[in-house]
């Protein structure tokens, strides 16, 4: 309850800080530029994300793979066993 209420305190200075000067504290073109800058290194954060997200992914079906063979092997050699 209080993250709610901090969040909608955060997000209506945030809408005040970019009112025009009449209405607010002016700072529309300073954020402005802060995105601008931020944008590259932002697309590049998660881009690098996707990245080690697609490796994990990866990483766990040959995982499953193994584990899926390794099942039909037990299962097999259970079925040997019990025809003996």
């Amino acid at each position: 309850m209080v993250s709610l209420i901090v969040g909608i305190l955060l997000i209506a200075f945030c809408v005040f800080a970019c009112l025009p000067a009449g209405l607010g504290l002016a700072w529309g073109s300073f954020v402005i530029a802060f995105l601008k800058g931020a944008a590259p290194v932002f697309a590049a954060f998660i881009g690098l994300i996707a990245v080690l997200i697609g490796l994990a992914d990866i990483k766990d079906k040959k995982e499953a793979k193994k584990e899926e063979l390794a099942a039909e092997k037990a299962e097999k050699q259970q079925k040997l066993q019990q025809e003996k």
